[in-house]
């Protein structure tokens, strides 16, 4: 689920390359403010490899199949350093694995990182059920699956809007939509991978997620 090199027009990989700019900025600005900014690059590195290696597990789906994308994962444990660490994923998939493309990065990134930054938000509100564990895991399975589905819906859009002009436009909507269909199952198997994984932090290791009160 990435733009390719070549499938968008110029300005439109400018504009995106503009905003994910903007966004970096933001998320930079955001994690400057922490009382420590360093103390989660550790972890913002971790779970980057974690995010990098995730494209080459693939989860067959006759007839296709489908690959790990952990984005919501990233915006529930990383919060503010998930959108960078989304961005230096991408960077090294596109340069080492051919996944995406370098002029399509800007345009990727957004497509990953805002349903990361999504995916943060929806699971800061668990803190309002805080003395229950089921709603941490509850919003971790939406924060999963979530993440998922937002990048979707933002890839199908984008690839429709700016599908070039010599494709067979109703094969290229056919095949999007099939992408949407067979990306169903990938969203409940992402959502029960990140609850599985926070509810283990929760137990062990809660402050490896800031948005967990270590007392619930």
């Amino acid at each position: 689920m990435h733009l390719p090199d070549g499938l968008v027009s110029a300005p439109i990989c400018a504009a995106g390359f503009g905003l994910t700019g903007l966004a970096t900025w933001l998320s930079l600005r955001s994690i400057h403010r922490q009382p420590n900014p360093t103390a989660g690059v550790p972890k913002a590195a971790l779970l980057t490899a974690a995010f990098f290696v995730a494209s080459s597990i693939h989860i067959p789906l006759p007839p296709t199949s489908l690959h790990l994308i952990l984005n919501g994962l990233l915006g529930a444990v990383l919060g503010a350093y998930a959108f960078p660490a989304v961005l230096v994923g991408l960077f090294l998939q596109a340069v080492m694995f051919g996944h995406g493309g370098l002029t399509t990065l800007g345009l990727n990134a957004l497509v990953m990182g805002l349903p990361a930054i999504a995916a943060a938000q929806l699971f800061k509100l668990h803190s309002r059920f805080s003395k229950h564990r089921w709603a941490i895991l509850l919003f971790a399975f939406l924060a999963g699956a979530i993440g998922v589905g937002l990048s979707t819906l933002l890839f199908a859009t984008l690839t429709i809007a700016f599908l070039p002009a010599g494709l067979d436009v109703a094969t290229e909507r056919a095949a999007i939509l099939g992408l949407l269909v067979t990306n169903l199952p990938l969203m409940l198997i992402e959502g029960i991978f990140t609850a599985l994984l926070i509810g283990f932090l929760q137990r062990v290791k809660p402050e490896l997620v800031p948005a967990i009160d270590s007392r619930s």
